[in-house]
């Protein structure tokens, strides 16, 4: 049975795409060392050029005032420039061809600055060309797309070689709340967690539709999740939304009615900060729903000033989206205004509804710049919050986020935890060998949180074939992860899926509502009750 994880690097196709691209152009690709720099800390930044952007000069152009530099050829017409050196070169097969590596270090600066920058490379007689070119990101986004929805794949380039990115460096002492440290947290899909004040679901069929679970059957479930042992509670997108998952937002200022609106939030936070649990809120910086007023307003009028908000094009849906689903448009982040008004969105919610941080949907999208600005708004208004990334992404890519943001959910760990245990692909020595690299391979200061399934995927319990001795086998180890370990609602009673993969049934498969009462498995209940117990009594890891 093939597994399914979304994914923009599903396929092998898809990951030999990523790697060309990546190697190709001009890419700095936010390679710094540090990769969080402290105060006073020199920040040494690396490029490489590729044979068809031959290069004689590479220069850094930046910023410590927050504003955007400005330069070309060497010269700054706002900020500062550096000129980088070549260091030596790689030969790459899948390019045929070499790299050219560069390096350049910018001072040290003190605590507070923020360092904004961009490179460009260029020959004598060439082009000048602005990192990173191409846009990999957008590239392989294009070529997910077209996977998803059974098109040919793109056969070009996607990128502005004379607009680039502009990078940015945060000079700070952040790092995450020591609270999150111990977590363990407990994944809700809130309309398909608990209906409460004894009503019973609206149906159960039709997993695309609504089943009636709201924010009041969450807090009267609090014991329960107690009494599980995990210590703070993720809840899927609560906002307003056509959907029932709500990752396409009309409205981010309110709590969706159906839900329970925003005195149902309100009661939870407090019930459950009277029980010693945090409240984690699922927030989607990058993309929300062509309902939204201001999408709306954007797309109406090509004078609004909210049209630089978004991507138009002339491509078929006429914006870029998400994964290219039309209901989806992409938040240009790298508009000023529209990016002031997603850091204002986070510090209401942890203003006015004193919620304890946010799991950030597909981070990847934004650029990780944007990501600086909003771990330092957040850590400004909420100095122990905690924030952490969604990104399917290989581990080189994760560590772009250190620095910028409290951890990630580790999904390359979850891959081996599903091919050893449920799926028997991998033998328990190669994934214990694997398992020492990847700890090693982070710091300790960037949290990787660790799960066995989730909304997007199959469930294990599915993957195993039902066999629940199997999920046993994987949550033991899971919980003697270093990083903070998330469990799936229902995974901890045997809640399973319809038959089916989740490509041919839809990602809804993995979103069956909870079981309760005799439904239960009370002895796989009591069996994590167990495992959590002892992660809170033991040191984790490392000791097989």
């Amino acid at each position: 049975m093939e597994d399914f994880i979304f994914s923009s690097l599903l396929t092998d196709e898809l990951k030999l795409i990523e790697h060309r691209i990546s190697h190709r152009g001009v890419q700095h690709a936010h390679e710094t060392d540090p990769f969080d720099p402290l105060p006073d800390q020199e920040v040494t930044i690396r490029v490489h050029t590729s044979v068809d952007f031959p290069a004689d000069h590479v220069t850094c152009y930046y910023t410590l005032d927050g504003s955007e530099p400005v330069g070309s050829r060497g010269l700054a017409q706002k900020g500062l420039a550096l000129s980088l050196h070549q260091v030596g070169c790689e030969w790459d097969n899948l390019i045929w061809g070499y790299v050219t590596l560069w390096e350049g270090t910018l001072p040290a600066q003190t605590d507070g600055v923020v360092m904004r920058y961009r490179i460009s490379a260029w020959s004598q007689s060439g082009v000048e060309t602005f990192c990173d070119y191409p846009d990999v990101k957008s590239t392989v986004e294009q070529a997910a797309r077209a996977y998803f929805h059974k098109e040919p794949p793109p056969n070009q380039l996607v990128g502005d070689l004379a607009k680039g990115t502009i990078f940015t460096i945060s000079i700070d002492r952040h790092q995450p709340p020591q609270w999150a440290r111990q977590a363990v947290l407990y994944h809700i899909f809130v309309d398909r967690f608990y209906p409460g004040k004894r009503k019973e679901w609206q149906q159960t069929s039709n997993l695309k539709g609504f089943c009636g679970g709201t924010l009041g059957g969450v807090t009267e479930k609090l014991a329960y999740i107690s009494d599980l042992g995990a210590t703070c509670l993720w809840l899927s997108p609560i906002f307003p939304s056509p959907t029932h998952h709500g990752y396409d937002a009309t409205d981010y200022e309110r709590v969706e009615p159906r839900l329970g609106g925003d005195d149902a939030l309100r009661e939870l936070v407090t019930a459950a900060h009277s029980q010693g649990l945090r409240v984690i809120l699922d927030l989607v910086c990058n993309h929300l729903s062509n309902q939204h007023p201001i999408f709306v307003k954007a797309s109406a009028d090509p004078q609004s000033p909210y049209r630089d908000w978004f991507e138009f094009n002339d491509s078929e849906i006429g914006y870029r989206t998400y994964f290219g689903v039309r209901s989806m448009p992409r938040i240009n982040l790298t508009n000023p205004e529209a990016r002031k008004w997603m850091l204002d969105i986070a510090r209401y919610w942890l203003r006015k509804f004193d919620v304890d941080g946010f799991r950030l949907d597909h981070a990847v999208g934004p650029d990780p710049g944007f990501w600086s600005d909003f771990w330092t708004a957040c850590k400004r208004e909420k100095p122990d919050v905690l924030c952490f990334g969604e990104m399917v992404e290989p581990p080189p890519i994760l560590r772009r986020f250190i620095g910028r943001m409290d951890g990630a959910l580790d999904f390359i760990l979850a891959d081996a935890f599903r091919r050893t245990f449920a799926r028997k692909n991998i033998q328990e020595d190669a994934f214990y060998t694997f398992l020492d690299q990847h700890l090693s391979y982070f710091p300790e200061e960037f949290l990787m949180f660790n799960f066995l399934d989730n909304h997007d995927m199959d469930r294990f319990l599915f993957i195993a074939g039902g066999d629940k001795r199997l999920l046993t086998q994987a949550a033991s180890v899971q919980m003697r992860m270093p990083g903070p370990p998330i469990i799936y609602y229902g995974t901890e009673v045997g809640l399973s899926q319809p038959q089916g993969k989740v490509r041919e049934i839809g990602l809804e498969s993995s979103r069956m509502p909870m079981l309760w009462g005799e439904e239960q498995d009370k002895d796989l209940l009591n069996f994590y009750k167990e495992i959590i117990q002892q992660r809170s009594e033991m040191k984790p890891w490392i000791n097989r």
